[in-house]
């Protein structure tokens, strides 16, 4: 197979720990770089236009996710039949898994798109939206490019499958300067509001989308894109699908819970919702690099499944679990320490209080930081495990082990404990319980299911090089 060594990375060979690094720091930079440019989003729009806006901008994140989440998860799928392919050193397989999967995201993006445009206004009235009409005219602008958003990051998984996490960081690095600049433009030039925000973003991502998009079709590796060749191919869709579909459903249950979160939070007004807004928005710098760790853990699982370097694939896992723990603590706990003044970047009054309580909205951010980052490491524990089992080839299990563990516990919580006790208290802390014992159940999986079923892999590979000899 033609690797374009100046960019793949064999998983299967070398010291893990090194590896994991060179994957990872990358996508941690790409990821905090776009958020960085979500948070310039937030920010311009909270300072220049007021906690309204920013509360209409902030609370639409977990809607767009229920929203796009199944799609996003066959991309999960694609990024795994691909590295499984690369792993096997099977150009074929290679090349049928990544026209199957950028196909996939050209129809994932048309359909989203209309479904989120058409469908947002009744959602977000079901969710007691006190920023209705704003959050409207910004999800429906945001969706008018979700073709966009599709294509790059379907087109991004695939490079992560063969360990080129440095181009994506490039493209998002040009993504993003031109998301800020059309930030200040609209915003502050044009005097616009969330609509000028939403402008931005959709330009950016049709940025990217092309920057992936010509760099698959220029590669001479592993991973070249001939959009004359782009179809449906049904080995490599059911093998996208068996991994995909799962993740792709947790994840949108997993946004039913948060819908139901946010719909508690909006519950407490303007202020709590701004300031909720804009410490999610903080805790994000945490978990995308904590899930640049799931990626590395998925991506050399599976490689190293498909090079039948069993020993290695178990090895993997307690690398990146213990990687991962590294960088939750450390930077949650250093977030939390810079809580006060970071927050303030996104609020035009810091110190506005709520009328119904006493507390200023800086307070209220305060809050959630406090319940959510020193126990941060937890989620980053959760999603390795499930990023372990997706590679080593379960998709069921993790999903339903995540959605009873975490979806259906926090919606329990919400019907029953916060129902009884209804503060901002009572429903942060659901996080760190369901977090807890979603790792603990996906780590009995690892160890009574995908274990043995590794060491008998191994023997069977033992005893066929073996007869081999």
């Amino acid at each position: 197979m033609a690797r374009s060594s100046r960019y793949e990375m064999d998983m299967t060979q070398g010291a893990l720990l090194p590896k994991v690094l060179m994957f990872s720091l990358p996508l941690i930079a790409s990821g905090i770089l776009q958020l960085l440019f979500n948070a310039a989003d937030m920010m311009v729009v909270g300072q220049w236009a007021g906690e309204q806006y920013l509360a209409a901008v902030g609370s639409t994140g977990s809607l767009i996710n229920l929203m796009v989440n199944v799609f996003i998860g066959l991309s999960v799928g694609g990024s795994v039949a691909v590295a499984k392919a690369f792993g096997a050193n099977d150009p074929a397989a290679v090349h049928k898994s990544i026209h199957t999967a950028m196909t996939l995201a050209i129809i994932a993006g048309l359909a989203v798109g209309v479904i989120g445009f058409l469908f947002c206004k009744p959602l977000l009235r079901l969710m007691d939206n006190p920023t209705l009409e704003l959050a409207t005219v910004y999800m429906r602008i945001y969706f008018l490019g979700m073709p966009f958003n599709m294509i790059y990051n379907f087109g991004a998984s695939i490079l992560r499958a063969v360990g080129d996490t440095r181009r994506p960081l490039v493209y998002l690095t040009i993504a993003g300067v031109v998301n800020v600049i059309l930030n200040l433009i609209l915003v502050i030039g044009f005097h616009m509001t969330v609509d000028g925000v939403a402008i931005a973003t959709v330009a950016s991502q049709a940025v990217s989308a092309t920057l992936v998009v010509i760099c698959l079709m220029r590669s001479t590796g592993t991973v070249h894109l001939n959009l004359r060749e782009l179809r449906i191919h049904r080995r490599q869709m059911i093998d996208i699908a068996r991994v995909g579909l799962p993740a792709g459903l947790q994840g949108s249950l997993f946004s039913i819970s948060n819908v139901l979160i946010q719909s508690s939070v909006n519950s407490f007004g303007e202020i709590v919702v701004a300031a909720n807004s804009a410490g999610s928005n903080l805790e994000g710098f945490v978990y995308t690099s904590m899930n640049a760790i799931h990626q590395a853990a998925l991506t050399f699982a599976s490689q190293n499944l498909g090079a039948g370097k069993i020993r290695r694939v178990r090895r993997s896992v307690w690398v990146c679990l213990t990687t991962v723990s590294v960088i939750g603590i450390v930077l949650g706990l250093l977030m939390l320490l810079g809580g006060r003044p970071l927050l303030s970047l996104y609020l035009k009054d810091p110190t506005a209080i709520d009328p119904a309580t006493g507390v200023t909205v800086i307070d209220y951010g305060m809050k959630r930081l406090i319940y959510i980052l020193p126990t941060y490491f937890l989620c980053g524990l959760m999603d390795v495990a499930v990023g372990s089992l997706r590679g080593i080839g379960y998709s069921i299990m993790p999903m339903i082990v995540s959605l009873t563990g975490a979806c259906l516990f926090r919606v329990v919580w919400i019907l029953t404990v916060f129902a009884a006790t209804p503060t901002l208290d009572v429903l942060y802390i659901s996080y760190p319980i369901s977090w807890t014992l979603t790792f603990g159940v996906h780590m009995l999986c690892y160890a009574f299911a995908a274990r043995p079923k590794l060491r008998q892999l191994e023997a069977r590979i033992a005893q066929g090089e073996a007869s081999g000899a």
